[in-house]
């Protein structure tokens, strides 16, 4: 009748939060399936990559399968992204198809409000990720790299930084070897200074120290300056027996890209441990830019997230009626990508230096954010 309002009841309290609770069972209900999918995938996948790895070591199916497991934390991290973009793709085209958008529409709700639960959790997981997956990722990465180095080269190696200097730990046939430096020489080459090296008898016994002012690192082995040997024996008087060298040669297995590359694994490094990393790199010499960016990174980790919840409901939260469904779909996952590779690709300007740290890690998800709210905006109010 003329005059008369068509529209429904504004809904009450208790409707919002009934509303919002559905719209949350939804999208976890889409993130567990699509989580379970892809980590059955991943598993598998990654089962088979380590069997091509270490084919002709004799390891068994279950040292295999632990190593694939081992690695299966940082992958659940690293497409978390991925995750949440689908996730909400299949709760707002399925609720598209069964017209429960048009319904929400109706008694008077707006789409972009129908967004708060899927933000909610989106921010949860992604503080989740940030505080409990990124310890266990880093913990497990570690003893992955630990466990793979052993299989594949008789022995482990290790870098660590601390208060007191750098440390590396080289295996081989031989035995395993302890070196200690209080920091490196800027150059070209790999250098430490103030070098302190114990080596070790396959039986775990040591066998002699070495110090010398400077090592550097060749191609093979280790060119020591101004070397002093103490033997270590129950019979011989380790002073006694000492020899110096002005230049000393001793074998190695390490080279400079293994070292740096254990040292670049910020993956391998809990967000909790990093502050205190950093500035043990600092005071050992080391550039510190990328370990400052991943630490940003992980900290922006929750508005990435939730970036890719309102990329996905940009192109989502519309009517199967007027058509396009597949290409809004695609669009939505492209659009994901994009940014992600943003991320990345700031994140290696970052590292270099050519971006403020700040801005590499925070930009992209906040443009990521604000292009999909200028499009949910459009959408919902033309």
């Amino acid at each position: 009748m003329p005059g008369c309002d068509s529209r429904l009841p504004e809904p009450d309290g208790d409707t919002r939060v009934i509303l919002d609770r559905y719209f949350a069972r939804r999208f976890i209900q889409s993130f567990l399936i699509i989580g379970g999918i892809f980590l059955t995938l991943m598993i598998l996948i990654d089962l088979i990559e380590q069997v091509r790895r270490f084919d002709g070591t004799g390891l068994s199916f279950g040292q295999l399968l632990q190593l694939t497991l081992l690695n299966t934390p940082a992958a659940i991290s690293e497409m978390l992204p991925l995750l949440m973009i689908l996730a909400t793709i299949a709760l707002f085209v399925g609720l598209a198809r069964s017209s429960e958008l048009v319904v929400t529409r109706a008694i008077g709700r707006s789409g972009i409000r129908a967004l708060l639960a899927p933000v909610l959790l989106a921010l949860t997981i992604g503080t989740l990720a940030v505080a409990l997956l990124n310890p266990i990722a880093a913990a497990t990465s570690e003893e992955f790299q630990r466990l793979s180095d052993g299989y594949r080269n008789q022995g482990s190696s290790a870098l660590s930084i601390s208060r007191e200097g750098l440390w590396l730990r080289q295996g081989s046939a031989n035995g395993q070897s302890v070196i200690h430096a209080t920091g490196t020489v800027n150059g070209d080459r790999f250098a430490l200074k103030d070098v302190t090296i114990t080596t070790f008898a396959p039986d775990g016994k040591p066998n002699q120290q070495i110090s010398a002012q400077q090592a550097d690192l060749e191609d093979g082995f280790w060119t020591l300056h101004q070397a002093k040997i103490w033997p270590i024996q129950d019979d011989l008087n380790p002073e006694a027996n000492s020899s110096t060298h002005e230049v000393l040669n001793l074998p190695t297995t390490l080279t400079r890209d293994r070292i740096l590359d254990t040292l670049g694994q910020q993956d391998s490094v809990s967000v909790y441990d990093l502050p205190q990393l950093i500035r043990d790199l600092e005071e050992a010499g080391f550039s510190t830019k990328q370990y400052e960016v991943w630490l940003q990174v992980q900290l922006a980790r929750p508005l990435f997230l939730v970036s890719m919840v309102l990329i996905g409901a940009a192109f989502t939260m519309r009517h199967v009626r007027f058509g396009g469904t597949g290409v809004a779909v695609l669009t939505a996952v492209l659009l994901g990508f994009g940014i992600y590779f943003i991320r990345n690709f700031a994140q290696i300007l970052g590292e270099n230096g050519q971006l403020p740290i700040l801005v590499a890690a925070w930009a992209p998800p906040f443009a990521g954010i604000l292009l999909s709210l200028g499009l949910l905006l459009h959408a919902e109010d033309g």
